[in-house]
């Protein structure tokens, strides 16, 4: 069987690709070498700006199949049929380390999933933990840079970790879930996934309901201690992705069973918490789970590059029957996302395959900028309305409307009878075995007690105080012990 041949990129055969060319035998290159300047013009190139939060990320494609009755909250259709299957790609990803850094670390985990419906995509953007740090996106840039490379050292420091969390009590609830046993998955399967957010389901009646997805490993959560996971990611700084791609290669195919909290848009006002506060969960005597389907991830990329890192998910892809609520976070990120994909890929960024709908065939008047793909259109008009029987509006909202009122300006959070930065942070606490908890606080003393500044450990002792007493008591001795040494 004859080779085929290796071309340029404008599809001119190469006659070489061993050697450049040059002014005789040993003498300077040409300019005039195309397929040299093309390759290391490319070469410089190959590389786009990673994402300033999840940038380190692996990926799967699978399904989602629908196994309980949920029409009388949704009429979304991809879940309108017990036995119905969308194609899904799932993204896993940790949130503060760059692109090259290692997978068993202590972060939080992205959990984005995105259904390729008959309706369009609808992008899940989660987390593997139910609540967040801070619940206004006013604070997201600042949070983050706490948790960054400091701009003078180059190094993530506690003093900026510990300093922000300080002057952010709200963030004590995530901080006990990150420090706590499950703040280092043993692998992206061996761990649960939450929308995080709270969510707007609108049934056929146009009657609306707030929801919370969690999704249930079916493989069972496993977590590595901090020692394990230092000799793991010294080991092999890419343990996680090593994982998902060898078990899904050799047929083991993770899944998760999503279950939802469902909560009447009229109960929200009156809830003891707040249910739009990310910092917040909604505890499961109040609203039980209830079952939805299995997600299951049975195929790899063929190019990472191409399928993970030009993955492009956005909390505002929804589809009729979900839309979304309140929650300040949420409302944030429905800009914040698909302009972080706008500035990273193109504003066409939508047309990779990896992006693109599957199940149907996105049509409006988008043309141009870099990368412009218009085959499809051909001659059509870029305007509408217009008289050439080009794609029109339906009229009819993806979801129920939300009310509004007031005056217009900066507010904090409405504030429900249970709320406060440091109730949830206790009842967690309280939950956990004393293994648990010896962990916990050696976790949180091994940071915050290497922070300089005294007046930012104290602040931080007292939210932790004011969640349980006797876990301020135990943080507290822990590290006056450690720096005491």
């Amino acid at each position: 069987m004859s080779k085929r041949v290796l071309t340029t990129e404008s599809g001119a055969p190469v006659a070489d690709n061993q050697n450049s060319a040059s002014a005789g035998v040993g003498g300077p290159l040409l300019l005039q070498d195309q397929h040299l300047l093309e390759k290391l013009a490319r070469f410089n190139r190959e590389r786009i700006p990673e994402r300033v939060v999840h940038a380190r990320g692996s990926g799967a494609y699978g399904h989602f199949e629908v196994t309980d009755d949920v029409t009388g909250f949704t009429y979304a259709d991809f879940l309108s049929t017990v036995g119905k299957r969308t194609e899904v790609f799932l993204r896993f990803s940790t949130v503060a380390d760059s692109l090259g850094g290692a997978d068993a670390v202590r972060d939080p985990r992205g959990f984005a999933v995105k259904f390729y419906t008959e309706e369009g995509n609808y992008d899940l953007v989660g987390n593997n933990t139910p609540v967040f740090f801070i619940k206004d996106p006013i604070k997201f840039p600042d949070f983050i840079h706490s948790q960054k490379r400091d701009p003078f050292t180059g190094r993530q420091e506690p003093d900026n970790v510990w300093d922000f969390w300080a002057h952010s009590p709200e963030a004590t609830h995530q901080v006990t879930w990150l420090m706590g046993d499950r703040g280092i998955p043993a692998s992206y399967r061996h761990m649960n996934g939450y929308g995080s957010h709270t969510y707007q389901w609108t049934n056929a009646e146009g009657e609306a309901f707030f929801v919370k997805y969690h999704f249930k490993t079916n493989q069972g959560v496993r977590s590595l201690s901090s020692e394990q996971a230092a000799e793991l990611a010294g080991k092999d700084p890419n343990s996680h992705q090593t994982d998902l791609l060898q078990a899904i290669e050799r047929g083991v195919h993770p899944s998760w069973t999503l279950y939802v909290q469902i909560m009447p848009a009229a109960e929200a006002a009156d809830y003891r918490f707040n249910p739009f506060d990310l910092t917040k969960v909604w505890p499961h005597k109040d609203y039980p789970l209830r079952r939805v389907g299995r997600l299951v991830l049975d195929r790899n990329p063929d190019n990472v590059f191409a399928e993970v890192e030009q993955a492009a998910f956005s909390p505002n892809n929804f589809v009729p029957g979900i839309g979304p609520s309140p929650d300040k976070m949420l409302q944030g990120r429905l800009f914040a996302y698909a302009d972080a994909h706008r500035y990273r890929l193109g504003v066409n960024h939508t047309l990779l395959a990896v992006n693109a709908p599957r199940a149907t065939t996105a049509q409006n008047y988008g043309r141009d900028g870099f990368m412009a793909v218009n085959s499809q259109d051909r001659r059509a008009k870029n305007y509408e309305p217009n008289s050439y029987d080009g794609p029109v509006e339906t009229g009819r909202a993806l979801s129920a409307p939300l009310a509004v009122s007031g005056w217009t300006g900066t507010h904090e959070a409405p504030q429900h009878t249970k709320d406060d930065d440091f109730f949830q942070a206790g009842e967690l606490y309280r939950l956990m075995s004393e293994d648990e908890r010896s962990r916990l606080i050696a976790n949180i003393a091994g940071g915050l007690s290497q922070v300089s500044r005294d007046d930012v450990i104290e602040k931080n002792l007292s939210h932790f105080h004011a969640a349980d007493p006797e876990y301020g008591k135990r943080v507290e001795q822990a590290v006056h012990a450690l720096r005491e040494d």
